[in-house]
């Protein structure tokens, strides 16, 4: 990104049945969590807080690596969760997702059929295909 955000979301995703308890454990540790949030809750409560833990139910099938037996996203889940979701990831749309992809694609590995499946999985296959194709159009010319 090319302007750092002045909170952080700690995103915390789990299989949709374990959600609640997830939800219910961290709110006990009088931690501010948020369970799916709406994006009229996160304009009204969010802004209070400097970092923020939101709970989101896992999509079947994502993109995940584990290192030090931690179930970690990929760079195509991220990719593609940035594109899908822009409640969330509101401070990362427009030309700040322009230069996460195009830094992204240019510094790490990106498995296509990973990526496009997960794409489609998300049911935004064809939108994020030519997404990444005005992306592609833009790293050649430069």
């Amino acid at each position: 990104m090319i302007h750092q955000p002045g909170r952080f979301y700690i995103l915390v995703e789990v299989e949709k049945d374990a959600a609640q308890s997830v939800f219910f454990y961290l709110k006990e540790h009088k931690t501010p969590v948020f369970i799916e949030p709406t994006e009229d809750l996160i304009e009204k409560y969010f802004p209070d807080q400097q970092e923020t833990i939101i709970v989101k139910s896992l999509v079947s099938e994502a993109p995940l690596q584990t290192i030090n037996n931690i179930n970690i996203p990929t760079i195509e889940k991220i990719l593609v969760d940035i594109f899908c979701d822009d409640i969330i990831f509101a401070a990362q749309q427009g030309s700040e997702m322009k230069t996460i992809f195009l830094e992204a694609l240019s510094k790490y590995t990106v498995n296509e059929s990973r990526i496009m499946r997960y794409a489609d999985r998300r049911r935004k296959k064809e939108s994020f295909r030519e997404y990444l194709n005005s992306i592609s159009n833009i790293r050649q010319q430069n």
